[in-house]
């Protein structure tokens, strides 16, 4: 608390508006957004290392903050004030930073893929610069920063060095699939256990269960994909590329506004909304694509 003290001391409206500009990049809406842009449009390859990256390491994340129930900052120290802007986007538990695991589950993997030594350099200082901005706007301890900072590059690096063994064409999409499921099946078994004995709070379960139901969602997607249906991403020009993108996310948004007033609130239904959402990325959305391409091409073919 020391630290966030004499950060809240630096504090200016100038630097508080820069710091939530900044940690915005880490929420879970900005690497989805980028997972779906390379997995529809340009590398599906790396995609899926992202994917795998992200939501192994949410897992983890999400199954210490269960575990260990740390408060926020504010809580633990109740004169200690947050930046108010960034007080309704800190939910859950504080210990570890979910914003610095996804910064890291992003701009790593993008530092190692890319060659050139300015570009790498500037991704290793987005995610520092985004678990910075946690400490900053007093949502995160450095203790909450720094294990979900380690966490997120200690699984970055061992996916990417063995990636030829996750996501090659001799690799076995049925035992990567069910390895993933039953790690997201662990952890929602787990917050289900500790909420049902009062343990957890319906609220703090409902982070760790989204958690959950989006690897169940990607780990079924994987396999459904990798097995019937290789979908292609090139085959269109840049417009193209850019309506694809753009229908995509619009109908991803209106799926996940209808999935909450359909499912409900439940803990369980949290689950099941970010199942869906990860399906519709991997599987409905490019099957629905592909049928579309396919009949406008037909169409063209026969006039």
């Amino acid at each position: 608390m020391r630290f966030l003290w004499m950060l809240e001391g630096i504090r200016t409206p100038f630097l508080d508006k820069c710091m939530q500009f900044i940690t915005y990049f880490g929420q879970e809406i900005i690497l989805i957004a980028v997972i779906c842009a390379l997995y529809w449009c340009v590398d599906k390859r790396f995609a899926y290392l992202l994917g795998f990256t992200y939501f192994t390491a949410g897992l983890c994340v999400q199954t210490l903050k269960i575990t260990f129930r740390i408060p926020r900052p504010w809580i633990l120290d109740p004169e200690f004030h947050a930046v108010e802007s960034a007080v309704p986007g800190a939910t859950g538990y504080s210990f570890p930073s979910g914003h610095t695991q996804g910064a890291v589950c992003l701009f790593f993997p993008l530092a190692l893929k890319c060659r050139r030594s300015w570009v790498k350099l500037l991704c290793v200082l987005s995610f520092f610069l985004i678990g910075f901005s946690r400490m900053y706007l007093g949502c995160h301890t450095p203790k909450d920063v720094l294990t979900a900072m380690g966490i997120s590059l200690v699984i970055s690096w061992i996916l990417w060095h063995f990636q030829d063994h996750l996501l090659s064409g001799s690799s076995s999409p049925a035992l990567i699939s069910g390895v993933l499921a039953a790690l997201s099946l662990a952890v929602c078994a787990y917050a289900l256990i500790l909420h049902s004995d009062g343990t957890l709070e319906a609220r703090y379960a409902a982070d760790c269960l989204k958690a959950s139901g989006a690897g169940l969602g990607f780990a079924a997607g994987y396999y459904v994909e990798r097995s019937y249906m290789n979908f292609n991403t090139g085959g269109l020009s840049l417009p193209g590329q850019l309506l694809k993108l753009a229908a995509g996310l619009a109908c991803a948004l209106l799926l996940k506004s209808a999935l909450s007033s359909f499912t409900g609130s439940s803990i369980l239904a949290k689950a099941l909304e970010y199942f869906i959402l990860v399906l519709w990325v991997l599987v409905f959305y490019p099957f629905l694509f592909s049928k579309v391409q396919k009949g406008v091409h037909s169409k063209f073919s026969q006039n």
